[in-house]
């Protein structure tokens, strides 16, 4: 085979490879099969220099080439070693006859805890099944039983990678053998140490606790191996501190024979760094005293690090007497003060220590890197460990999976750590068996030999058209997405407040629960714990999440107003829900979600009711900006959107009352949450209410066309009038309109007042037919002659109507008067036709006054409901809406001919107008504004609370409280009359303070 061809096979230089090839005695006709081999290595340079190297210390080279040659699992095992691994490869030429390690049955196997265990005792002459193993005094090898136990380390390690580097076994496998291979080789030391100190041994009984990766079996092929060491006096002997140090020198001796240097190298180092008191404390303690440290010195981060402790080597019982004590510890660390954020604190510490021209080659710990997994995985461990046994795996991988089963952690998001962890993983150990040495960092491109380590690296991963590339791509891509994740779940508010539970709080019991929601203030504690029994019961994922939000979420449903409606409304929406994906996902992973909810829900009926009919609006509570006012554009789009799709005005308006019904939702959210101010309320619910008449009528128009088969002889517009017009609609409000058409040139009158009446009474029809979504009632009484006059005028009509009948008080009904639907020009002409009538020129006439003074005294007089503290009442009451409502309308009737600033629908616009021109002083326009903002948000809160309007404040104490709640009153410390108090003191104040203003003003001569 030429030079050129061996290139192009992926041999860097031809030629030397020709002349390895050469000397290794592989002819390309006989052995093409191996060079073929050879070829796909991770590096085929490597592989075929590896492969000469052996061959030239070979006891027998044809038997080696004949067994490549015949038998296709060795050649693939060996080349793929020889490619991947100098330091292997330097084992076989040391030991040129463990290639036959690479073949047969034993090679394909995994072997088994207790076969490598007893396999390596017998390298040291010890007996796998004596209590405390002995290696024995004459040991096989010359060279001592230490230098045995490495080779035979080493011949183990290489039967791994040669299975690994095939794909024959994944990385759970092979990180629970180098585990369990590195527990066996201390347990085979630790026998040796007691064959060095015999005296020693006699004294104390010794356990090895594994920590780390090789506590949670899922080491690397190059990895500290973390232990503890705890002693007890052996049976008999009375004197602790005298088997302390015998303990102590035993442990010494064994951690050297692992971490010693000679022809084979250093295996690896133990460290005891994670005992109590660090390298600070005794290397060996005894139970007793371990015990104690955790009980009362031990730092949040140790907990972390005893999740994965597990007895490795030494005494068994004495290491299962330990992880009996100390876990139950472990499992309650998360209720410390400050947990959650001591582990958060700790993680981001880290990071902050890594150089920066390694953060972003770091596979470990930098941003995106395997830490950042295992810190989510061990915190949500630690958190929710405490009431489920089932996640207290100190396996990584199996920890991940039982988080994903119990529905801490979405499906989804645990399948991509777990693919993200397998890939890191993977790529660590490729790094460390090149030379079997601990690193973590990806090469640099920008190093002399970087492109080719990348090289290789990327060809063992199995990137065979670019490697470089490719294995850059999928590390960046990886990173990200493992960051993406470890901040959605490390820094999850969830775990913050189930941390924060006490202990039998954290997981619901009927038991506790019933006491519990008792002491929460449930007003019945059994229909509460009924519900709580449907949500949880059974073992599906819906169950297991709602297990673990629940204990918190009754903390919040408490903090509610009507916890037990709260709850109520939970199941029912959740029973609405339950079986959509998306639902119990967000409200795990947002604890926003679930905590506004249970607030939302523990308030406010109306809310309950709207999320009942549309329990996917839920989503709506992740985001303030999912909660602000829609634009009216976007709202029109998606409602005419709603009219194109469908076929039939039923469908087409129902579907823009479920439009208007979300929005309901969203605004009555943003108010409750303070996410809005009133301004902000009354423009969302005005400006919903005249996207749905507009597209209603739409509707209507087209309705009533198709039954005449033309189109009507008239034009239509409706006019919004009250709080309607003004901008300033409340949930409870009737939509105030008139209605005026004008017929086309030529068409009968009398037949274009039918067709508009047709339209009028579809209209009314379609917003008020029963469904699922709230009814938009249109109140036409403000109209010329109120409930006596015809429903539908025509322009010219109201022309003459206002030219020779129109009152003062329809004039005052005229300053809130706003086209919002239908023909646009008529609507203009409607506008400019009124507004000399609310405008008068020179100002209201003084008997207009006198007219208006009159009317409100009547007004109050005999409107206000029998029985009603007019203290109390929100629109009609002392210093309430009505009042601040007709001192801004007279000041408008006086003056807005000359004041064009005046010319507004909004009660506020015209107050601010007012003071701007010293019409009102700066204090009074303040008062009454605060007395109208206050009047307003009770109002409409009577509706949210309750779900149905009132115009008085409550009178019973319970309604008083919501209310009060509601509106944001909280409890406070030493404080009498409680958040109701303060509401009714805060109203009265204000609105008496307006009365004041209100008589002086509206009954003052200018």
């Amino acid at each position: 085979m030429t030079a050129g061809a061996l290139a192009r096979r992926g041999f860097g230089d031809g030629t030397r490879a020709a002349r390895l090839m050469a000397e290794s005695g592989l002819d390309p006709g006989v052995h093409a099969a191996v060079i073929d081999s050879l070829s796909a290595a991770a590096d085929s340079d490597q592989a075929l220099l590896g492969l000469t190297r052996l061959v030239e210390t070979a006891p027998d080279p044809d038997e080696l080439r004949t067994a490549l040659l015949d038998d296709p699992d060795l050649r693939s095992r060996l080349t793929g070693v020889l490619g991947a691994s100098t330091a292997l490869t330097d084992h076989l030429v040391r030991h040129p006859g463990d290639w036959r390690e690479l073949r047969g049955a034993d090679a394909a196997r995994n072997p088994g805890t207790e076969e490598l265990r007893a396999g390596l005792l017998h390298t040291v002459g010890a007996d796998p099944n004596a209590d405390t193993p002995v290696a024995a005094a004459g040991a096989a090898d010359p060279d001592g039983p230490e230098h045995a136990l490495r080779v035979a380390y080493r011949r183990r390690v290489l039967r791994l990678a040669g299975r690994d580097l095939t794909g024959a076994i994944d990385l759970e496998t092979a990180a629970a053998e180098l585990a369990d291979l590195a527990a066996a080789t201390l347990d085979a030391a630790l026998a040796i140490a007691r064959a060095r100190a015999p005296q020693d041994a006699e004294l104390c009984r010794l356990a090895v606790i594994g920590m780390g990766k090789c506590g949670g079996r899922e080491l690397n092929y190059v990895s500290d191996v973390d232990v503890v060491f705890v002693a007890e006096p052996a049976e008999g002997v009375e004197d602790e501190p005298a088997a302390m140090r015998a303990a102590t020198r035993l442990a010494s001796a064994m951690m050297r024979t692992p971490g010693a240097t000679d022809a084979e190298g250093t295996l690896w180092e133990v460290d005891a760094a994670l005992r109590p008191d660090g390298k600070n404390g005794p290397l060996v303690r005894p139970l007793a005293s371990h015990i104690a440290y955790y009980e009362r010195w031990a730092k949040t981060w140790e907990f972390q690090a005893l999740l994965k402790a597990r007895p490795i080597a030494g005494d068994a019982a004495l290491g299962r007497a330990y992880t009996e004590a100390i876990a139950p510890m472990v499992w309650q660390a998360a209720s410390r003060p400050h947990f959650v954020d001591d582990v958060q604190a700790m993680r981001r510490r880290v990071l902050a220590h890594i150089p920066a021209a390694e953060s972003d080659r770091q596979i470990k710990l930098g941003p995106g890197g395997l830490r950042d997994i295992e810190f989510s995985v061990q915190l949500l461990q630690l958190v929710h460990g405490r009431t489920d046994p089932a996640v207290r795996s100190g396996n990584t991988l199996s920890a991940l999976e039982a988080l994903s089963a119990g529905g801490y952690v979405g499906r989804e998001d645990a399948a991509g750590l777990a693919d993200a962890y397998r890939f890191l993983r993977r790529v660590e150990h490729l790094l460390q068996l090149h030379r079997l040495r601990r690193t973590h960092l990806l090469p640099s491109a920008d190093a002399p030999d970087g492109p080719e380590q990348l090289r290789r690296l990327g060809r063992a991963l199995g990137y065979a058209a670019n490697p470089v590339t490719d294995l850059t791509t999928a590390w960046r891509q990886v990173a990200g997405e493992v960051r993406r994740l470890h901040e959605k779940l490390f820094y999850r508010p969830l775990l913050h407040a189930v941390a924060r539970l006490p202990g039998p709080e954290a997981r619901l019991t009927p038991g506790q629960a019933g006491e519990r929601l008792e002491a929460l203030g449930f007003a019945d504690p059994q229909g509460a714990l009924r519900h709580l029994e449907a949500l949880t019961a059974g073992v599906s994922r819906r169950a297991a999440i709602q297990r673990t939000l629940l204990p918190v979420m009754l903390g919040w449903f408490a903090d509610s107003p009507d916890p037990d409606a709260g709850l109520l409304g939970f199941r029912q929406v959740s029973d609405a829900l339950g079986t959509t994906p998306w639902y119990l996902r967000l409200l795990r992973d947002d604890v926003r979600v679930a905590e506004r909810m249970a607030w939302l829900l523990g308030t406010s009926r109306y809310v309950t009711d709207l999320l009942l009919r549309a329990p996917e609006a839920v989503a709506l509570l992740a985001d303030d900006a999912d909660l602000a006012r829609r634009p009216a554009t976007a709202l029109t789009a998606e409602a005419y959107s709603a009219l194109r799709r469908h076929d039939s005005a039923e469908k087409a308006v129902g579907a823009v009352r479920a439009l208007r019904r979300r929005e309901l939702f969203r605004t009555a959210a943003a108010d409750l949450l303070e996410v809005a101010g009133i301004d902000e309320v009354g423009a969302a619910l005005t400006a919903i209410a005249r996207v749905t008449i507009d597209a209603a009528l739409r509707a209507a128009w087209s309705r009533v066309a198709a039954e005449l088969g033309e189109e009507p002889c008239t034009r239509l517009c409706v006019v919004a009038m009250g709080r309607f017009g003004g901008n300033e609609l409340s949930y409870a409000s009737d939509a105030d309109v008139m209605y005026v058409h004008d017929p086309r040139p030529g068409a009968d009158p009398g037949e274009a007042t039918r067709q508009a009446e047709r339209i009028v009474h579809e209209l009314r029809r379609l917003l008020e037919m029963r469904s699922d979504d709230p009814p938009l009632v249109l109140d036409a009484d403000l109209r010329p002659e109120g409930r006596s006059g015809p429903l539908v005028r025509t322009f010219d009509s109201y022309a003459a109507y206002y030219g020779r009948w129109s009152s003062t008080w329809e004039s005052q009904a005229l300053l809130r008067a706003a086209p919002i639907a239908g023909d646009e020009e008529l609507g203009e002409r409607f506008t400019a036709l009124i507004d000399p009538i609310r405008y008068p020129q020179g100002g209201v006439s003084d008997k207009g006054v006198l007219e208006v003074r009159r009317l409100k005294a009547r007004m109050e007089a005999e409107r206000l409901p029998r029985g009603a503290d007019p203290t109390l009442h929100t629109k009609l009451g002392r210093g309430g809406l009505s009042d601040v409502e007709w001192v801004a309308q007279l000041i408008q009737l006086r003056h807005a001919h000359e004041l064009p600033e005046l010319r507004t629908t909004g009660t506020l616009e015209a107050l601010d107008a007012a003071v701007a021109h010293g019409l009102l002083t700066a204090d009074d326009g303040a008062t009454l504004e605060c007395a109208w903002r206050m009047a307003a948000r009770v109002r409409g809160a009577v509706m949210l609370v309750r779900g149905r309007g009132g115009d008085s404040v409550p009178t019973s104490v319970r309604d008083q409280s919501a209310l009060a709640g509601a509106l944001g009153y909280r409890d406070e410390e030493d404080e009498e009359e409680g958040p109701a108090g303060r509401l009714l003191q805060d109203y009265r104040q204000l609105t008496r303070r307006a009365r004041t203003v209100m008589e002086r003003v509206f009954y003052d001569e200018p």
